[in-house]
């Protein structure tokens, strides 16, 4: 499994700042190895953002996402003590899920 995910969310407002550094090697599937070989696509396909266990966002990616992405997005109605979970899945079927909460 991969490296956990660096979560931060703060009150800011009538919501919340979250931002997520995620950890995954992010391969389009059109670069080579040395032998000249294609490298297999591998990329996170789905990422969803749950407030208290309630899912307020869902995003669609594809292979044109940078190594080890950065998503920040602003969660209205959020307050400190309230619980963020990040989940993200990818074409390989491999999962990943961490939680954070709001300061």
């Amino acid at each position: 499994m991969s490296d956990p995910m660096r979560i931060r969310a703060q009150v800011q407002g009538s919501g919340a700042v979250v931002r997520v550094l995620m950890s995954h090697e992010m391969e389009t599937g059109q670069r080579k190895d040395a032998a000249g070989k294609v490298i297999p696509a591998w990329n996170i396909t789905e990422v969803v953002c749950a407030l208290n266990g309630k899912p307020v966002m869902t995003a669609q990616w594809g292979t044109a996402i940078a190594k080890n992405p950065f998503t920040q997005f602003t969660v209205k109605g959020a307050k400190a003590g309230d619980k963020i979970t990040i989940s993200w899945v990818d074409n390989r079927g491999e999962k990943r899920v961490d939680e954070a909460v709001i300061a």
